[in-house]
């Protein structure tokens, strides 16, 4: 399993200072960081981005931690709107914000030497139609993908239950109608597949593997979109951590677990030999790791209509 490359993201640590929150995962031993663009964290919207990109970068690089840039801060744009504005807000002066989130985003990941930049396509208004939904998320997307193709940075798609692009079908439905574009690619979050995907999470990862550039991982139970620490839920982790080094993945595996920051260094502590073990009975071909397994289809509408948002 010397490809698994573990990561924390800084959404899970967001009581911490960036800076302290670097040190505490390269003391802990992790691999990277996926960095939340936040105001806590490299605030983006702030002055002097780019000087304060630089010494981020610098810290990475003194720390040895490679870095994914996320972009699910929950109100760095609207302090009214959790995730708002988002890729497919009727207003196009307020989609443009998110597009210009992302943009900076991929520039910011440039900087500091970024594998991947994650987005996601939000959350159909209420009483919109789903057809112009998809013309807007096209239009929004563009610059971006633009902008990621001229950086060299790929942009990673992330299917959010209950979001317009919700699995890995909507996944595929996007990247037909942009035309499969080069610089599109996917976050695979490993919760969201055991949440509410119909088949395994091993095989969603063999599934994603042609288009996969970020990977996130925490528990989950079928048919609840809720994160959860490592035991807490029913995947089987040993057979998804084989899945993914057998696709060849060279990213970042980050941990996902932004409603545990008031405990984010205890969980980081904890979660990543819990990931090391897993790994390591995948690469000795133990297969079940005493989870439960997951209980069927009843519960998916629930996760994708009303279960609890990351």
């Amino acid at each position: 399993m010397s490809t698994l490359r573990i990561g924390y993201g800084t959404n899970g640590l967001t009581d911490l200072r960036l800076p302290e929150a670097l040190r505490l995962l390269a003391d802990l031993g992790y691999d990277g960081v996926g960095l939340t663009l936040d105001h806590m964290h490299l605030d983006p919207l702030a002055p002097d981005l780019a000087a304060r990109t630089a010494e981020v970068a610098k810290l990475l690089g003194e720390l040895n931690l490679s870095v994914t840039v996320e972009t699910g801060a929950r109100y760095v744009l609207d302090p009214r709107a959790k995730h708002g504005p988002s890729l497919l807000d009727p207003d196009p002066e307020r989609r443009a914000l998110r597009t210009g989130l992302l943009v900076t985003a991929v520039r910011v990941a440039a900087e500091l030497g970024a594998h991947a930049v994650h987005c996601f396509s939000g959350v159909l208004p209420s009483g919109q139609d789903e057809g112009a939904a998809w013309d807007r998320l096209l239009g929004a997307l563009t610059p971006v993908l633009d902008a990621a193709g001229a950086a060299g940075v790929p942009l990673a798609i992330e299917p959010e239950p209950g979001h317009l692009v919700g699995n890995l079908a909507g996944f595929h439905r996007l990247r037909a109608l942009l035309g499969d574009p080069a610089p599109l690619g996917l976050t695979l979050d490993i919760g969201h597949c055991q949440c509410l995907e119909p088949r395994p999470p091993a095989e969603c990862v063999t599934e994603a593997a042609p288009w996969l550039k970020h990977v996130q991982i925490e528990d989950m139970r079928r048919g609840v979109h809720e994160h959860l620490p490592f035991g807490d839920g029913e995947i089987d982790f040993p057979p998804v951590l084989a899945a993914l080094a057998a696709t060849g993945y060279q990213g970042l595996t980050v941990v996902e677990l932004p409603r545990h920051s008031h405990a984010g260094p205890d969980q980081a502590t904890r979660s990543l030999p819990f990931l090391r073990e897993a790994a390591r009975r995948a690469a000795e071909g133990d297969a079940g790791a005493g989870t439960a397994e997951a209980t069927g289809a009843t519960g998916v509408a629930q996760a994708a209509e009303g279960g609890i948002p990351a």
